[in-house]
């Protein structure tokens, strides 16, 4: 497995992802409504944002995407076959590294509020502390960060 840099050409991989989890699932179609588009989201991956694709061979496998001047983690995605392996939390890390390396010390992160949503358990076996339910019915999190 290796972890790269997500760059414009990889946006198919990503969608290809995103739609392919079972928990927090959104079609093409939802993700349009959001404004998360083709179009959109090589924008996400330069400037104040990145995004790290794990891959397997060359079978892109999770992503994560992170935005410094949100200070905030915003997509955390791992094929449901790749489940358990690990690979969510080494995306996280890539992520936490990248956000402190930016100058943030307080990062936060929303997810579906919905107990049996195995993301909430990760996201606090990771430290994330939970900070209350948002007017979408999503839960922040929040975790605080050091670079190093």
């Amino acid at each position: 497995m290796n972890i790269r840099p997500a760059v414009a050409s990889d946006v198919a991989a990503l969608f290809s992802i995103r739609t392919s989890v079972r928990q927090n699932h959104m079609s093409l179609e939802e993700l349009a409504e959001l404004g998360i588009t083709p179009g959109s989201l090589p924008g996400m991956l330069v400037g104040t944002g990145r995004g790290w694709l794990a891959e397997d061979g060359n079978y892109p496998i999770a992503f994560s995407m992170a935005d410094a001047e949100e200070a905030t983690i915003f997509a955390l995605f791992v094929r449901a076959e790749y489940e358990g392996k690990g690979i969510g939390r080494l995306l996280m890390v890539q992520a936490e590294q990248w956000l402190a390396s930016q100058g943030c010390k307080e990062i936060w992160l929303e997810t579906d509020a919905d107990h049996r949503v195995r993301a909430n358990g990760f996201y606090r076996h990771l430290g994330w502390q939970e900070a209350g339910m948002q007017d979408d019915g999503q839960v922040r999190f929040i975790k605080s960060i050091t670079l190093g």
